[in-house]
């Protein structure tokens, strides 16, 4: 298995950060749609085989009351009311037509849905994402609502190949898709500003082999030392014998 490891944004400069790893999960294009120049021009000063993983604009996931939506720029089509909470809406469909083009640009088939606590398995949410996998894009799903963590989803996640990504220090990984993706948030809820200890990473690779089932696993550290904790991590992992990347 190689153990794919990196960040939730860029916490150093850009030319750094492609020293230092392969991939990247990107949480700009979660709060606003990048200009497409803006795109290309970070996938043509990335490495060739620099991954970007898509994180999915926030109108398919949050509703408009999100303090998330402070951070946005630009106008929005449609009903206010209608964006977030994977609603069979336009607007929803808008923002993953707008999260696909964002993809393309970036030469990446990777995009990541982060679900908000309050968005519950319905049969609205399953039908909005049963027309996003007509497209040819690996989905990655992160719900944190525990209605989504039942056996039928499970198959669900399974027959249609979809990623279930989870914390690994909060719920049990289960590998549904082509490969494990796990986001590390800290400890003891979310907390952006947890800093992982040498125990805390141990424990990970101790995860890690527990869940050794995959051709590739993709850990994506998101808290404020996220540098720090992936670049740790990554020489543990070398060290108990994965190849990384």
């Amino acid at each position: 298995m190689i153990v794919k490891v990196g960040c939730c944004g860029f916490p150093v400069s850009k030319s750094k950060y492609y020293n230092e790893f392969k991939i990247v999960e990107l949480q700009t294009t979660f709060y606003n749609i990048p200009r497409e120049k803006t795109l290309l021009k970070w996938r043509e000063e990335a490495p060739e085989d620099f991954e970007f993983i898509v994180k999915a604009f926030q109108g398919i996931t949050h509703p408009m009351s999100s303090p998330t939506w402070r951070r946005y720029r630009g106008e929005l089509p449609g009903e206010k009311g209608n964006y977030g909470l994977l609603k069979h809406t336009e607007e929803v469909f808008w923002s993953w037509e707008k999260t696909l083009d964002i993809a393309r640009l970036l030469k990446t088939n990777k995009i990541l849905i982060q679900l908000p606590p309050k968005c519950e398995l319905n049969n609205e949410s399953l039908s909005t994402l049963k027309e996003f996998l007509e497209h040819n894009i690996l989905l990655i799903l992160e719900p944190r609502h525990k209605s989504w963590f039942v056996n039928n989803v499970i198959k669900f996640f399974i027959d249609n190949g979809i990623v279930l990504c989870v914390d690994p220090f909060k719920n049990e990984p289960k590998l549904t898709g082509k490969l494990h993706y796990w986001r590390l948030h800290g400890r003891n809820g979310y907390k952006y500003g947890y800093k992982y200890s040498e125990e805390d990473l141990h424990e990970l690779v101790y995860i890690v082999k527990k869940n050794s089932d995959a051709e590739e696993l993709y850990i994506l550290f998101n808290n404020k030392f996220m540098y720090e904790n992936a670049r740790t991590f990554r020489e543990l992992i070398k060290g108990a014998g994965y190849q990384t990347a």
